[in-house]
This record gives structure tokens, C-alpha cells and sequence, in this order.
């Protein structure tokens, strides 16, 4: 048990501390206010406050731990053996910066809260960010700090006790559009033909005449493929899928349609299956929850993950709605179309929401990169290096790797065979 003496507990520093330690590291830790049960412990102990005690682990603290809401920070970025740091602290700190201040900043996401301009879909740019404009957004900070922190403790105590936990990897894939053509009513495929045929889509208007013989031949029917690889190379995945009305976002097959609800219930036999919540429920939690019902029906076991159209995440307010809707698990937090960690970890985390000053309790899963960061690529293999680039860094922290796949990318006519690539993903990093 590593035992940690502060001046003051707060929500902000239970919370950290518990990240840090207990669920990056494996080390069981208990809070201290009191001098005496600090000098009488004989096991690892730090402090953590302004001044030290005497020759003890010691890491001078910020203010930011102990303060209530959003203050403008001055934030400055240096250098700690390779590795960005910032709220950098003095000469007799064991360690050159504050780690638990400087986490909590990022696994909070404290500068969505400060005054930004969203872009057209209500998120928050990524060019906002400090990791982007630091560069170390392709980094997992967060968990590379913990383990140097744990390196120097193991030098100040030898004895001391973990359990690191063990690098894995999840496969997410977005079903928003089930399928191209198949499935989507008279009005909607005779709408989409013509279209095709006043833009001179030829090899559209010959694939619809096909799927409208044969649905089994839809382009993004790809399922049975993306089960067999999963079980091929033993690699944990979940189903997003939308189960929502059309609207100008979502162009989803109808949810009442049942060829489209048995594949889902097929799915799921194989699979994990979550809620990938539409546009249209971003400010609607009870659209939220109807979607989540329906959704449950369908595959008769609850639904506690979700992901959200266009990766759209409004703090606090959409895990609040999460959390209302009774989600336990949410695997938005990430860019659309740039790789790296929003959070800077690659560990699984709770939602701390800063108005309220708690930690609710859904828990977050950062993806390292969406596929459509790639879209753009020259060629398989620059997509593969980014890849494997991330990979490692999350193997040499023992995290988890979440990338995101649509189905509707992997069964598209690009340049780019992403089938291919995704398979040769799995292979590279399942294990």
C-alpha cells in the first residue's frame, strides 16, 4: 500500500490519484492529512503539497488539484527526458513537474471547458488542443509519465508493490450505414438511381441493379467477412450500430426493417453490439434512450457502450446525458481526422465533470485513431507505419488500443483496399 500525504483531499486528487496509481499502475493507495500517520508509516510513501516533510519522495504540488471550476491557465510546455511536460515545479520536487496536476488537466479535458469556437458540428478542434499544438497528441503522456514515476519509485522502494495490467487491443466498428443500396425502400432507391444516373455514376447505377437482385451482394454487407477475421485472429470487437430515423445526418436502414434487425441479432451472437447514437439524440436524451431501448429489444441483453455520430462530444453535458441514459461505457472520445490521443492516455478512464466537481460514472474509452484520419493517404503501407507507431507506444505503457472501422469505408471503391489493410491492422496488432 503506497501511502500519499497531502494538505487537503479533494475530488480532483482522489480522482487523480486513483488514475495514476491504481488503474494505469496497479498500486493499492490510501490519503493522508496527518503528519504523525505519515511519519509512522513504514511502507512506499510520497508527499504531495507545497513543501516536503523531510528526505521523502516528494512532488511539489500545483494549485489545480485543490481549486473548484475552470480558472485561465498559463500553461508552458518543456522537456523531461524526451518525454513534454508542463506545471513545472522546483528544485527540491523529485520530480521536475507536477505528474497529478498536469493528468488531470488532460484526462479531464479542462480546456474544452474554456472558451473555444466549435467547428460545424458543435465539437471541439482538435488545433485547440495542446497536445496538437505541443505535438505530443500522438503520445499516450499520461501513461508514459505513471510509468516513469513508477521507475522512481522503485528505486526509492524496492519492496514496492504492483500489478501492471496487460496491453489489448479492440476493434470498434461503425455500422451508421449498414448498407449501400439493400434495404432501403422504393422511394429512397429509385431517388439514389436516378441521382447516380444525372451525375454519370455509371458503376453505381450497375451496382444497385445487382444488390436489387441479390441484397447479399451490397458492397458494405461486409459482416461476415469482419466476423471471421475477429475470430481469426482472436481480437475483441463491438458493432456500433445506428438504430435511428432518417434524417439529415442519419440515412441508416429503416430500424423496422427486419432483415436489418436480424442482422444485427446475427451479429450479436459473435459479437459485442452497442448503440451508436445518431445525430439527431446529440441534444435529445430522450431520443437517446428511445434508440438505446430499441436497440436492446432487438438483441435481448442491455446495451451499456455507445459511440456518437461524428464523434461529437460537448463537455460536460454529453456524459451527463450518457449517465442519464444509464451507459456505462463510451468510446467517442478521439478526432475524427487526425491520430493520436484526445486525452493523451490510452488507459481507460471516468468522466470527471468539472462544473459538478465529481466523477461520474461512465467510463471512457480514448480510440487512437478513426479511419477516416487515413482517408487522404497516399498508400496502404504510410497507413500502416502511423499504425504500428501507435502500437508500440501503447504496448510500452501495457494500454489499450481502440481504433475505429466503418463499415461503410471498408466496402467502398477507393484507392486504398481497406479490407486489406484492416486485416493486415489485426494482424499487426491483436497481440
Amino acid at each position: 500500500m503506497l501511502l500519499i500525504y497531502t494538505h487537503k483531499i479533494t475530488p480532483r486528487f482522489r480522482y487523480t490519484m486513483k488514475q495514476v496509481f491504481t488503474r494505469i499502475l496497479g498500486i493499492e493507495v490510501s490519503f493522508t492529512t496527518k503528519v504523525e500517520d505519515f511519519i509512522k508509516h513504514s511502507g512506499a510513501k510520497i508527499t504531495y503539497t507545497k513543501q516536503p516533510l523531510q528526505n521523502e519522495f516528494f512532488v511539489r504540488s500545483n494549485d489545480l488539484l485543490f481549486e473548484q471550476g475552470i480558472n485561465d491557465l498559463q500553461i508552458t510546455v518543456h522537456d523531461w527526458n524526451g518525454v513534454p511536460c508542463f506545471f513545472r515545479t522546483g528544485e527540491r520536487s523529485t520530480l521536475p513537474f507536477d505528474i497529478f496536476s498536469a493528468s488531470f488537466y488532460l484526462l479531464s479535458r479542462y480546456e474544452e471547458y474554456l472558451p473555444h469556437v466549435k467547428d460545424i458540428h458543435d465539437r471541439f478542434p482538435v488545433k485547440d488542443s495542446i497536445a496538437y499544438r505541443s505535438k505530443f497528441l500522438k503520445l499516450p503522456v499520461v501513461d508514459i509519465w505513471a510509468y516513469r514515476l513508477l521507475d522512481e519509485l522503485k528505486i526509492k522502494f524496492p519492496d514496492l508493490e504492483y500489478k501492471p495490467k496487460k496491453y489489448r487491443y479492440v476493434s470498434a466498428i461503425d455500422v451508421t450505414t449498414s448498407h449501400c443500396f439493400a434495404y432501403r425502400g422504393v422511394v429512397r432507391n429509385v431517388a439514389g438511381f436516378f441521382y447516380d444516373l444525372g451525375t454519370l455514376k455509371f458503376k453505381r447505377v450497375g451496382q444497385r441493379f445487382k444488390v436489387w437482385f441479390n441484397p447479399d451482394e451490397d458492397p458494405y454487407n461486409n459482416f461476415t467477412f469482419l466476423i471471421d477475421l475477429h475470430r481469426k485472429f482472436k481480437t475483441k470487437s463491438i458493432f456500433f450500430f445506428q438504430f435511428a430515423d432518417y434524417s439529415t445526418y442519419d440515412k441508416n436502414v429503416s430500424p423496422n426493417n427486419n432483415k436489418f434487425r436480424y442482422l444485427i441479432k446475427s451479429i450479436a451472437d459473435y459479437s459485442k453490439v452497442a448503440l451508436a447514437a445518431s445525430y439527431s439524440s446529440f441534444n435529445d436524451n430522450e431520443l437517446l434512450k428511445k434508440e438505446k431501448k430499441k436497440l436492446t429489444g432487438v438483441i435481448n441483453r442491455p446495451i451499456n457502450s455507445s459511440r456518437l455520430r461524428y464523434n461529437r462530444v460537448d463537455l460536460p453535458h454529453t456524459y451527463r446525458n450518457l449517465v442519464d441514459a444509464e451507459f456505462v461505457d463510451d468510446y467517442t472520445m478521439g478526432y475524427t481526422h487526425e491520430v493520436g490521443f484526445r486525452a493523451s492516455t490510452c488507459t481507460p478512464f471516468y468522466f470527471y465533470d468539472i462544473n459538478l466537481e465529481v466523477q461520474q460514472p461512465i467510463r471512457i474509452h480514448s480510440f487512437a485513431f478513426h479511419d477516416y484520419a487515413f482517408v487522404s493517404a497516399v498508400n496502404e503501407d504510410v497507413v500502416i507505419g502511423q499504425v504500428l507507431a501507435i502500437a508500440e507506444a501503447i504496448k510500452a505503457v501495457n494500454g489499450e488500443f481502440v481504433s475505429v472501422f466503418s463499415n461503410e469505408l471498408l466496402g467502398g471503391d477507393e484507392k486504398i483496399d481497406w479490407m486489406k489493410l484492416y486485416e493486415t491492422v489485426l494482424k499487426q496488432c491483436h497481440v
